[in-house]
């Protein structure tokens, strides 16, 4: 019988401060886009109170904050080629800005990363994003995200049979 592979703990632990990063990164979005908050407070106050802390009882995962910044100001600052990317993934007549803020924040982290971040593998995206949203809804909103991100990494010219 053949040794089983050694796995990495550092990549494990590393990908899970990346997964929390990324829940963070929505709850961030959310909070700038319902609050109406800005992303130097928004960003302040995630990294002071909400990133590896318990809050009200709720243990938040310690992230990967550099992670976390880089997919909040990059929202921030493409939200103009962001916007439009999404509201052709998705149904004709709802566009970006007349779905749930919570669905929203996730189209709008995952596709920043699927637009922007080229180093990271598309499936890792969609499947991570596809998570996030399963933790926020029962119903068809996973399906819509995985329908919605597979469609911008299509047209953003992404291979989706690689993975990492």
């Amino acid at each position: 019988m053949a040794d089983a592979p050694k796995r990495d703990p550092q990549a494990s632990r590393s990908a899970n401060q990346r997964g929390a990063a990324r829940l963070a990164a929505v709850q961030a979005l959310y909070q700038m886009d319902v609050g109406r908050a800005t992303l130097e407070d928004t960003l302040a106050q995630f990294g002071a109170f909400h990133l590896g802390r318990e809050i009200e009882g709720e243990q938040y995962l310690p992230a990967d904050a550099d992670f976390f910044r880089q997919i909040v100001a990059g929202v921030a600052k493409h939200q103009l080629d962001i916007d439009p990317a999404v509201d052709r993934a998705l149904s004709e007549g709802w566009p970006v800005e007349r779905i749930d803020a919570t669905l929203r924040a996730i189209l709008r982290a995952a596709a920043f990363e699927l637009l922007r971040r080229k180093d990271i593998p598309p499936r890792v995206v969609i499947t991570e994003y596809v998570d996030i949203a399963k933790a926020f809804y029962e119903d068809d909103a996973p399906g819509l995200v995985n329908a919605a991100l597979d469609a911008i990494a299509r047209e953003a010219g992404s291979d989706l049979t690689e993975t990492q």
